[in-house]
């Protein structure tokens, strides 16, 4: 039976290599990307359904879970792939830390928006995460805005160490639902999610030479193709966190049940979802 994935971040970078993939696969894939004439161009080539919020504005969030639910009675994957690294901080209009909303807050309200329709089907819900959870994060759950101390790397290690947390959370409080979730790390990948960023960060991801030590968009996206792809419980289990397609160790904090708890908790009343 062909399934319903949506991907977003699937604009660019690894989400549309998957994206490219589970089409070839024979999957229903619906791309959802920031800048629509980057996701209309990847969009039209496959011939796929194609929707444009960007992760900036929880409004934007909220009207993309609105859509989908008309447009999808059911959804067999959510891969939370968007997300990015920023230079000097900033808040949103929602009042809060630019990174920390679109690389977390976005895709947790997009996920509590779908919840119920992602437990009827038995779902998998997939992050993208990144080693930086483990190398840069600084987490202070009491401190999620980054008030206190900021610096770009910490705010994204942080943002990738909540969707980890997130994920086992979401097992923690729906795997015996049906609905499984697992996070991941793609690979430094070559794409322009460090397009935004400025110093070490964005000279990585933007010199011509030093790209060329990055792993290929298609080599990424074949990582979520392959969790996407996979059935959970025999080809990757549910709750973890993977490199590779294998296992993979992290930030000693994601295995804090209770700082998990108090993420959802806080992350819930930030976006206005029931706990």
């Amino acid at each position: 039976m062909t399934r319903t994935i949506v991907i977003t971040g699937a604009s660019d970078g690894i989400g549309a290599a998957a994206a490219r993939q589970l089409h070839e696969a024979g999957e229903t894939v619906v791309v959802v990307g920031r800048d629509p004439r980057k996701t209309d161009a990847v969009a039209d080539a496959l011939g796929l359904d194609r929707f444009t919020a960007d992760f900036a504005e929880l409004d934007q969030v909220r009207a993309l879970a609105d859509t989908l639910r008309t447009r999808y009675p059911r959804i067999d994957v959510l891969a939370n792939n968007a997300g990015g690294i920023f230079g000097d901080r900033t808040e949103t209009a929602d009042g809060n830390e630019l990174t920390f909303q679109v690389n977390h807050l976005a895709p947790f309200l997009l996920t509590g928006l779908l919840l119920d329709r992602l437990v009827d089907g038995a779902a998998s819900v997939i992050q993208t995460s990144s080693v930086a959870a483990q190398r840069f994060s600084r987490f202070d759950i009491d401190d999620l805005q980054a008030r206190g101390r900021y610096t770009a790397s910490a705010a994204y290690g942080n943002g990738k160490l909540a969707n980890i947390l997130f994920t086992k959370e979401l097992h923690r409080r729906y795997g015996d639902a049906g609905l499984s979730a697992v996070a991941f790390h793609p690979g430094a990948i070559a794409s322009s999610f460090a397009s935004a960023s400025r110093g070490a960060w964005r000279w990585m991801y933007t010199n011509p030479i030093a790209s060329r030590l990055l792993t290929p968009t298609d080599v990424g996206g074949a990582r979520l193709t392959w969790l996407a792809l996979g059935k959970p419980g025999v080809d990757w289990t549910p709750g973890g966190y993977y490199a590779d397609n294998q296992p993979a160790r992290t930030s000693r904090l994601a295995d804090d049940p209770a700082l998990a708890k108090r993420l959802w908790d806080r992350s819930a009343e930030l976006v206005g979802l029931e706990g």
